[in-house]
């Protein structure tokens, strides 16, 4: 059966994607360009986190897998980079908004209350989807939840609501599913169902500490040789000392509770052993996985901070349409709304790698002949 030639026009739907920059309006004849301006990247902004949902949706159920294949990393890393990208493009999309002035947007900002971007149903799923848990939100203002944002005015239920009530129902996150996935990985070539596997990794974590203990020395060593006063080398050796005393309790779990200790401390030891023996032929794709998490949160932040001072810069600090309060709410999510902590932490403790003790079963990390 013959294809109906298509059409460029026809494909992207290019009249009915250029007919939805009316906003409250039959159409976008009455309307200023900087209104259109505003709604047009905002609605791009949306389409970006449509692809940005999609690929986290791809990358989350590749590590929720009770064996994630080693050949399939290389996809996992594309699709983790591919959306770090997607938050660059959005990101650079405020420098276009920075083209009005504050009177300019004042001109319509009051068609939009109590309307608000935290009411971006897509932005929830996203932070949703990355791991973010309900405890760790900041309130929008005048709201009890997040979540009644995003309801109709009369407190039914929207699309938007509907959306996340959905997604909220959808795990693993990619957090929980990178977590397991860091979880199952053979710590000096011990996996988590082995027998000896906790004395194991203990010995290796043991192993790594004195490492560091003696990379902190030399470097106190060397910072102690430049101070000018007694009180400068004491100031000095308590800060090295706590931190070689953070670094053990870091990798020993000390600051999760009892029960989950030996499955953190695990995951911490994982990520160790992947940032400090990335050479090794079966730890170089999962170090790509984990520079990928980083550059993805890494972008996130910066979109998120790239918005506050965008706004900053149109309305100064005064409340947000929405009833929030603005740029300081939006500050704060961008300092506290970090999934990957102990993906970020574990830098606070890596190592030269002359300075990284031998492993004992460095052959478990090997590429056997003929694969």
């Amino acid at each position: 059966m013959s294809r109906k030639p298509t059409t460029y026009w026809d494909y992207i739907r290019v009249e009915d994607l250029l007919s939805l920059q009316s906003g409250l309006g039959e159409d976008d004849s009455a309307l200023a360009n900087d209104e259109v301006m505003f709604i047009t990247i905002h609605q791009i902004d949306e389409l970006w986190f449509k692809l940005a949902i999609r690929e986290l949706v791809a990358v989350r159920n590749l590590f929720a897998r009770p064996r994630v294949p080693e050949q399939a990393l290389s996809a996992a890393v594309r699709g983790i980079r591919r959306i770090a990208l997607l938050f660059h493009q959005a990101s650079s999309h405020f420098a276009l908004m920075e083209t009005m002035t504050t009177r300019d947007y004042l001109a319509f900002r009051d068609k939009l209350s109590p309307a608000s971007g935290f009411q971006s149903a897509q932005m929830r799923e996203i932070e949703i989807l990355l791991g973010l848990e309900d405890e760790q939100r900041i309130p929008l203002g005048h709201e009890g939840s997040y979540f009644a944002a995003l309801r109709n005015p009369d407190g039914t239920d929207s699309a938007a609501s509907r959306r996340v009530a959905r997604r909220l129902e959808d795990r693993p996150t990619l957090h929980e599913a990178i977590d397991e996935w860091l979880y199952r990985t053979p710590i000096d070539g011990s996996e988590p169902d082995a027998e000896d596997d906790e004395a194991r990794v203990a010995a290796f974590v043991d192993g790594y500490l004195e490492a560091h203990a003696g990379e902190l020395a030399r470097a106190g060593e060397l910072a102690e040789h430049d101070a000018l006063t007694d009180r400068d080398r004491a100031r000095l050796r308590e800060r090295y000392r706590k931190e070689r005393e953070g670094a053990a309790a870091f990798l020993r779990a000390e600051d999760t509770p009892e029960e989950e200790r030996r499955r953190t401390a695990r995951i911490r030891a994982a990520l160790v052993l992947i940032e400090g023996y990335r050479e090794l032929p079966l730890l170089a794709w999962p170090r790509q996985v984990i520079d990928g998490v980083v550059e993805l949160e890494q972008a996130f932040v910066i979109f998120r901070q790239r918005h506050a001072r965008m706004v900053e810069r149109l309305i100064g600090r005064r409340t947000g349409t929405g009833g929030s309060a603005g740029v300081d709410y939006l500050d704060q999510t961008a300092l506290k709304y970090r999934v990957f902590h102990d993906v970020w932490a574990v830098r606070t403790i890596q190592i030269r790698r002359d300075a990284l003790p031998k492993l004992t079963h460095e052959s478990a990390y090997g590429i056997e002949p003929g694969m």
